[in-house]
């Protein structure tokens, strides 16, 4: 069975703990050696996100990653655009909250599509429960170019995903090493990360700073869970 079959989807999606955000233009090319860089660095899903380009040149860009990413391992999604993502093979799409409606993209794509979607309140957490998504965002935690006039939604809204969320979510928002230690105190077990990644001259040792952070914090809530043996 191959490895991006439709079937092992959503169990790939169960285990991704990194998620890179980018748009078309990494520091490091061609793309297939910054996502083949990435993807060893720890990188398990890879979404482009491009608001620039246009149809023909978005299509492209995503045969390209599509094809990359298969080849390295790790899930592709596109932003916004399901037409695109479908068309492409890649393996979902994420939307935004003004974008068409979820039940609709479901429909459109079938049930073993993976469909993101991005929250900024407790209320589109609580409501993305009912709604037909594999995962959701939860930001930005910090203010980022990438989402000019939204405002920062801090760690409280981490907190509330922890014990609030239905489905598995990602904290996004201008996270790198030296932020990240604060929103996995705060419940985080998966983030997405853009400009740390995307814009490093080293994106494998980049994303292995973030995974290996990931990784930490998942042995010691192993650890601090395990019974006490007694003799």
């Amino acid at each position: 069975m191959n490895g991006n079959s439709p079937q092992l989807r959503r169990s790939r999606l169960a285990a991704v703990r990194l998620y890179l955000v980018s748009d078309a233009s990494p520091r490091v090319v061609p793309v297939d050696r910054f996502l083949a860089e990435a993807a060893a660095g720890g990188v398990g899903m890879v979404q482009l996100r491009e608001k620039s380009l246009t149809d023909s040149a978005l299509f492209a860009a995503a045969l390209e990653w599509s094809a990359a990413c298969r080849k390295h391992g790790a899930l592709f999604v596109v932003n916004d655009r399901l037409d695109i993502a479908l068309a492409c093979g890649a393996d979902g799409v994420h939307l935004g909250q003004d974008d068409m409606p979820l039940r609709a993209a479901r429909e459109i794509s079938g049930a073993d599509f993976i469909i993101g979607l991005s929250t900024h309140s407790p209320q589109q957490v609580r409501d993305a429960g009912a709604a037909p998504v594999d995962y959701i965002g939860v930001g930005p935690i910090h203010e980022t170019p990438t989402k000019p006039g939204r405002t920062a939604v801090g760690l409280d809204l981490i907190r509330f995903a922890a014990e609030c969320a239905a489905q598995p979510f990602f904290a996004i928002g201008g996270l790198q090493p030296e932020n990240i230690t604060a929103v996995l105190n705060a419940g985080a077990t998966r983030v997405s990360v853009l400009r740390w990644i995307a814009n490093s001259d080293d994106p494998r040792s980049a994303a292995r700073a973030v995974s290996d952070m990931l990784d930490g914090a998942s042995n010691n809530n192993q650890t601090s869970a395990a019974p006490l043996q007694t003799g």
